[in-house]
């Protein structure tokens, strides 16, 4: 009996290792995607402020609908903050949104800064200059989707042993 609740035991030590692992990677593979998803979000928005004249809760409202989670809520999330409800600014808006969505997502504090300096801008300057700084963090985020490319590439297999491989190191210790 004793045998067979060590062997369960270390079994589930094992999954747990591994789906750790998997985790890890599944991050290091969101990452990319999400970042390229933000930059196409920021292109959509350009258009609307060029060429839609729509106002701005109004554009982050249909792009975030057209968007998957977690990014489709942080666009609606700021759209819903821009409401005369709430009474708040494009950048109070934007920074809310991003303190109560950024986690869900896979990017890092250096996607994070590009988002947090692009709502200090928009909604309080001219159409061009939101246009020019819209294109600016989107350009910064094209050099961030490629480092997180290289990461995926080297971390993304790696994480996944190193996962399964912790796991049996705790079973070897343990027992």
């Amino acid at each position: 009996m004793m045998d067979l609740l060590k062997l369960l035991g270390a079994v589930i030590v094992l999954v747990a290792g591994a789906l750790a692992g998997f985790y890890q990677a599944q991050q290091f593979a969101s990452r990319p995607r999400q970042i390229r998803e933000l930059i196409l979000a920021l292109q959509r928005l350009e258009t609307e402020i060029s060429y839609g004249y729509t106002p701005l809760p109004q554009a982050l409202d249909r792009i975030g609908k057209s968007l998957r989670d977690p990014l489709r809520t942080l666009f609606t999330d700021a759209a819903r903050h821009m409401s005369p409800r709430y009474g708040l600014s494009a950048q109070e808006s934007i920074l809310k949104a991003l303190n109560g969505h950024w986690k869900q997502t896979s990017m890092k504090a250096s996607e994070r800064e590009v988002m947090e300096q692009l709502s200090g801008v928009l909604g309080t300057s001219d159409r061009q200059d939101q246009m020019k700084h819209i294109a600016l963090a989107a350009g910064q985020l094209r050099h961030e989707e490629a480092a997180a490319r290289e990461d995926q590439a080297k971390y993304e297999k790696m994480s996944k042993s190193l996962g399964l491989l912790v796991g049996a190191l705790i079973v070897i210790l343990i027992f």
